[in-house]
Parts: C-alpha cells; structure tokens; sequence
C-alpha cells in the first residue's frame, strides 16, 4: 500500500516548508507536480514497491485545466493501492501580502496587468478543486515555520491511516481559526482576567486551575463537552475523516479556553493515538506523549 500525501495552497502559505519535513521523515517528495503526472506516478510507485510513503506538492503552476480535473484524477485511484490524504496550507490575504513584501519574491501568477492582491484571489479560486477535497486544511497565519513544522510532523507526518485529533484554544478578538472543524465559545464562564493576581497567568497555570475548577459552570460546561464529543467524533471517525479540529475560544485566549482545551485533551488522550493539543495565543503545541508533562 502506498500512503500518497498531497500538500497545496496558496503561494507563501508554507507549502515548501511543509514537504521539506515530510522529506526528511523520509517520505519520497516531488515539488510542483503536474496534475496529469499523478496517475503515472502512482503506477510507477506501485511497480517499483520500494517506496511506500510518497508527498507531492500541488500549485498555481500547474495549467489552469489541469487542476480543474484534479478531483476527478484522485477519484479513480485504486483505494486498496494507494491511500490518498489531501492538505491544504493558507494564511489570510494580508499575511501573504506581507510575506512576499519581507521577501521580496514575485507572485507566479502576478505580472503587468495584475498585482499581488489580485494575484493572490485568482490563485484561491484556481485551487479550489483541491481545498474543497481537502482532508485537513491548516492556517498558518499566526505560525511561526518552527511552528509550521512541528505541526507537519505531529498532525501530518504520522501513520495517515489515524483518526487525528486536535484541541485548540484561541481568542475570538484575534478571529475564529479558519481550519476548525468544531468551534466552541467559552466566553460565557467566570473571567479568570478580572481577578488581578490571575491575569498575568495562563490556563497552564495552577492558580488559574483551581480557580476555574472551583466555579460549577465550568465544570457543567465541561461535562457537556465531553458528552457531545463522546458520541459525535466515534461517528465522525467511521464516516472516513482522518482529521479533527476542535477550536474553544474566548475573549483572549489565555484563560479558560486554555484550561478546557487542557482538560479535554487529557480526557480523550487515552481514546485516541493521535491526539494533540495547541495553544494558538501562547504559541504552544504538544503531542500525546507529552500529556502528562503540564
């Protein structure tokens, strides 16, 4: 069986980045591939058998008409030859702009009559036959590429036939995540901030622990959590998603949707084999083996 990962997205969204990691987790990489070549590699990959895990990167670079039949091609692969997962990088528009501004790097579909901006949108909607189909899709945003490849190593480089399961908090003032599949808003609950010896601290911290855990909303607030994701996600497991991200927010993201995502993760660590956890405001992300180390 060949484990083929497809990474694309928009340009200065990290894709480089990301095969770069799988290249060096010892995955067989090709840059920019046509989207007419995927079939023919497959069978070469098939006759050879010495390469079981191959990555290959997807862009605007390919011939517009060609990635218009992009689902189309990976719908005919052999499921029992080649198991087929799709990931999709991008940032905000702005992000990008600033990128290709600090870098000083030419946009592939920029030229005369069209500047970056312009550039950047015609690229989405060229690769919308591969986002719609994608498997996971991850907002680099606010990820720094040291960020950007622990993530690749931890959500994407592992046994792609694993139920991954992702916990992220966040702060609605900074936006929701765009790569959520479930969201839930915790701004509802006791505010550790407004207690002045707390708010300098985090989620992570005890102090802020037991003061969340002291307040019956929380835990009501948990126990419903675990309750819902108990009998939802074994049914998002069995309908073949591969991935699963489930954002909590409030207002800062530094308090209690910290310690939810804390205690959620360590609820479902021992369910599931791939299990992470991330802090996107404290800028933090940990696999299950480090569990038990907060």
């Amino acid at each position: 069986m060949i484990s083929l990962i497809i990474i694309s997205g928009r340009s200065g969204s990290g894709k480089s980045t990301a095969l770069h990691v799988l290249e060096d987790m010892g995955h067989y990489c090709i840059d920019n591939l046509p989207v007419t070549l995927l079939r023919s590699l497959i069978e070469r990959l098939a006759r050879d058998q010495s390469i079981s895990n191959a990555a290959v990167s997807i862009d605007a670079r390919n011939i517009a008409e060609d990635l218009v039949e992009f689902p189309e091609v990976v719908q005919t692969f052999d499921k029992e030859v080649v198991s087929t997962k799709i990931v999709y990088l991008d940032s905000s528009s702005p992000a990008l702009v600033k990128r290709f501004s600090e870098t000083r790097r030419k946009h592939p579909l920029s030229d005369n009559n069209t500047d970056l901006r312009e550039a950047l949108e015609f690229e989405r909607e060229l690769l919308s036959p591969i986002s719609n189909m994608a498997d996971l899709i991850v907002d680099t945003t606010n990820l720094s590429i040291h960020e950007l490849r622990d993530l690749i190593k931890s959500r994407v480089a592992q046994d792609i036939h694993e139920f991954a399961l992702l916990f992220q908090s966040f702060a609605y003032k900074k936006g929701v995540p765009v790569d959520a599949d479930l969201v839930f808003d915790v701004r509802c609950l006791p505010n550790p901030h407004w207690k002045s010896s707390l708010r300098n601290l985090t989620g992570l911290d005890k102090p802020v622990q037991e003061f969340l855990d002291e307040q019956s909303e929380f835990q009501e607030m948990f126990n419903d959590l675990t309750t819902y994701l108990q009998t939802w996600l074994p049914r998002f497991e069995a309908n073949n998603r591969s991935y699963m991200t489930i954002a909590v927010g409030c207002t800062g993201g530094q308090h209690r949707s910290v310690y939810i995502c804390l205690k959620l993760y360590h609820y479902f660590a021992p369910r599931w084999d791939n299990v992470q956890i991330r802090h996107r405001e404290l800028g933090k992300i940990q696999v299950k083996q480090d569990s038990n180390s907060e």
